[in-house]
């Protein structure tokens, strides 16, 4: 006959099935628009293990792979001003904007390279710890609204307002925006963000995506009606402002 075992409560977590992910695009495979503009962080939906297979996104077409990386450059951009960030945070965003810079144009030119598929997972997940370890600001509030209000595409819509945002930002954070340029190889962050979507087969528009002209006023008073922390403060004229610059799919430059 077998042997009793007797129960031993400090491996009860080794016999639970381990929540995997396999992401399908290049940003980290985490988030998601909800309804309206409601979010959630729970650590009962982390995954305990994410599986970054190069071969997996092979057939992702182009245009998916740009805004995708872009999405997960917005991760390490927020890294660099956010309220809890740290040195080591601040490397590794830096790090993970440099690897996809370099990268997203490679796959542009050739979507079966290899190496540039391997860099730029290697930068998804660098900006996807990122996010998992910092809070998000204002570039997040707008696109978790405009996404979830107009059910606009989530990767497209990090893509097109992720310039405008930083560009607001930018007289703030001179730290972070010096980062960010080197990540770019460029003088100046905006112009090194603004040259890289030039290249890349994305939508630069809200209105090329879905989104009303008539929905601009709605959402700039959802962005300001209950905030996320943002290190320059921002009023309701001016997120009409910024959104209404990328609904036209504006070049990204400083606001007043």
């Amino acid at each position: 006959m077998p042997r009793a075992v007797k129960r031993d409560d400090r491996y009860r977590n080794l016999l639970r099935p381990l929540r995997t992910e396999v992401p399908r695009c290049i940003r980290e495979g985490s988030a998601r628009h909800l309804p309206a503009e409601a979010t959630r962080s729970d650590p009962r939906v982390l995954p305990k293990v994410v599986i970054y297979d190069i071969d997996l996104t092979l057939s992702l077409p182009i245009g998916i792979s740009a805004s995708s990386g872009l999405n997960a450059i917005a991760h390490a951009a927020e890294a660099l001003y956010a309220r809890e960030g740290n040195p080591i945070i601040s490397l590794m965003a830096e790090e993970g904007i440099a690897a996809l810079s370099r990268s997203l144009p490679a796959i542009m030119a050739r979507p079966d390279d290899l190496e540039a598929r391997s860099d730029a997972l290697y930068g998804a997940w660098l900006c996807g710890t990122c996010l998992g370890s910092v809070g998000m600001a204002l570039h997040h509030k707008i696109c978790h609204t405009l996404g979830g209000t107009f059910n606009l595409p989530h990767a497209e819509t990090h893509a097109i307002v992720l310039p405008h945002v930083l560009a607001f930002n930018a007289p703030t954070v001179p730290e972070a925006m010096q980062r960010m340029a080197r990540a770019f190889g460029a003088v100046d962050a905006i112009q090194g963000l603004n040259a890289l979507c030039a290249r890349l087969d994305i939508a630069r528009s809200l209105r090329a995506i879905g989104m009303p002209e008539d929905g601009i006023e709605r959402a700039a008073e959802l962005v300001v009606s209950n905030a996320y922390w943002n290190p320059r403060l921002v009023d309701r004229t001016q997120a009409q402002e910024l959104i209404r610059r990328a609904w036209h799919g504006h070049t990204a430059r400083e606001m007043e």
